[in-house]
């Protein structure tokens, strides 16, 4: 029996000092009713009250004191302090000194001592958990940024704060808006966790899933979302983004979309440099530029490249290294291009090769100029060289220092030769031939001879695509040799060159992604 009693009061004197640690005490007030509510007594305190419970103290200029229930309402103005960190003032008071809850309300303001403050009208102070909980409007600020949102709650431990419903922040850069959002006002850290639309103050927009943003060091890494230029949208699976030199990387399935054409780039990865204002895309990198009748240009190299600038004649988007385009009418190759938006001129560059229709062309470099987004003319510049070949597998061409092809429509109308011009073209009959097959006639084409021309400048007309005929201009020299006649070398002009099997097909031009 006295065993029981020594454990009994064993546990009695060690539960006294906590249940000593949860009591609210009265340490100081200048007068003091004793009060009954609803048959309860309390203390009605008034003038410079000061309550303390274990390292907070709580300071109003009245308040009804619960000591039986350990409860404070607390009035006029009001305020706490708990420790070196804490500092909070509010209008009004309620606090349960068991929980340890203090419900602040009107004019609150917290303050973690150096780091930030939280403004709201409704918080819920958890001195057990150390977290502050505002629910009908907040604003926490600090040294950097500025942020309101209808729920929140701050970690005092951690010094997280979290954001729900209408977000918006706002800095000396930018302004946020954003459903749920979470920042850490001693490191500050944005982390993103809900869709989040950014606007910086020269006009860029970011929108961002997840992922976060150091304020300080100006750097995120995101793992969704979506860049926005003057000029272009861009998205991809990973953003890594360095605000002080204005240098964004996007990772992953990055598609840039243009604002002002039909004009979609894909990669695997990209750049954007703002202070440049240029926009690299590389990795399986391909464009797609969609016209009205839905036929889609693609076009394909190691780099795409795109130039901002106030300037319309200096916007461009440059492609380098193994250049591929595809169009239902117009294929070709080079090392490298130019598109100037302001002409609509394509400018290709390093042995390019172009094919329209059943048309092989080649320069030292080529031209192109687009007109209500279609082909109008096609300029090859030095040592220019036409190719086709006709149905009985012969090789017509057309050479010369300059040529400059005009379309109509989707086909060649005819080709302009200045200077050094020459030309071999077949000629051939079609004959009628009764087929084996009963009242069937058939159609074959017989070679009538070979036209070979040289003369300074000259004008081929085309039908369908072929060679229909010739003007010459500037004494021409032309010769008509008979099929019997013709000689393995006068076959082919100097410098000719059949490049078929270098003709792309679109899946040499479309990467891995999915097509518009």
């Amino acid at each position: 029996m006295k065993v029981r009693l020594l454990i009994f009061l064993a546990i009695i004197s060690l539960a006294a000092p906590a249940l000593g640690q949860r009591r609210v005490k009265l340490k100081k007030a200048d007068n003091l009713y004793g009060s009954i509510k609803d048959g309860q007594r309390y203390d009605r305190l008034i003038g410079n009250v000061v309550f303390v419970q274990n390292n907070t103290t709580i300071y109003c200029d009245s308040a009804h004191f619960f000591k039986s229930d350990n409860r404070v309402e607390a009035f006029g103005k009001i305020h706490i302090v708990e420790g070196d960190s804490v500092d909070v003032t509010s209008n009004g008071l309620s606090y349960d000194g068991n929980d340890r809850i203090a419900h602040l309300r009107k004019n609150v303001v917290f303050t973690k001592l150096g780091l930030a403050t939280l403004y709201t009208d409704f918080l819920d102070y958890y001195r057990t958990k150390n977290e502050a909980r505002y629910f009908n409007g907040g604003k926490l600020v600090d040294s950097t940024n500025v942020l309101t949102s209808i729920k929140g709650y701050y970690d005092v431990n951690t010094n997280m704060a979290s954001f729900k419903r209408d977000v918006v922040g706002v800095n000396d850069e930018y302004t946020l808006n954003s459903d749920t959002l979470q920042y850490n006002s001693r490191t500050k850290v944005i982390f993103f966790r809900d869709h989040t639309i950014i606007k910086d103050k020269e006009g860029g927009t970011a929108v961002y899933e997840s992922g976060f943003y150091d304020t300080n060091k100006k750097q995120s890494s995101l793992n969704r979302g979506e860049i926005e230029t003057q000029s272009y949208k861009l998205n991809g699976d990973k953003y890594f983004l360095n605000d002080l030199r204005k240098f964004y990387k996007a990772k992953g399935n990055v598609v840039m979309t243009s604002k002002e054409e039909n004009l979609i780039i894909y990669g695997d990865d990209g750049d954007y440099d703002r202070k440049a204002g240029i926009t690299k895309v590389y990795g399986n990198a391909y464009l797609a530029k969609i016209s009205d009748d839905n036929d889609t240009l693609f076009l394909s190299a190691d780099t795409l490249v795109s130039v901002e600038s106030p300037d319309p004649a200096k916007k461009k988007l440059l492609a380098y290294n193994n250049v591929k385009i595809f169009k239902s009418d117009l294929q070709g190759i080079a090392d490298s291009l130019v598109y100037v938006a302001h002409d609509s001129t394509l400018y290709f560059f390093n042995d390019p090769v172009l094919w329209t229709e059943e048309n092989q062309m080649t320069a030292d470099s080529i031209h192109m100029l687009i007109t209500n987004k279609t082909i109008d003319k096609i300029y090859l510049v030095n040592n220019s060289f036409v190719v086709s070949q006709d149905s009985l597998f012969h090789f017509n061409q057309i050479k010369g220092r300059k040529m400059t092809a005009i379309f109509d429509g989707k086909a060649i109308n005819h080709v302009d030769v200045m200077g050094n011009g020459e030309s071999i073209y077949y000629a051939l009959q079609e004959l009628e031939k009764e087929s084996e097959e009963k009242d069937s006639v058939q159609t074959i084409a017989v070679l009538t001879g070979m036209n070979k021309i040289i003369c300074s400048n000259m004008k081929i007309n085309f039908k369908e695509g072929k060679v229909n005929n010739i003007s010459f201009y500037v004494q021409p020299d032309a010769s008509f040799i008979p099929p019997h006649e013709i000689a393995e070398g006068d076959k082919k002009l100097r410098g000719f060159v059949w490049r078929r099997k270098e003709k792309p097909e679109k899946e040499d031009v479309v990467k891995s992604q999915s097509e518009p």
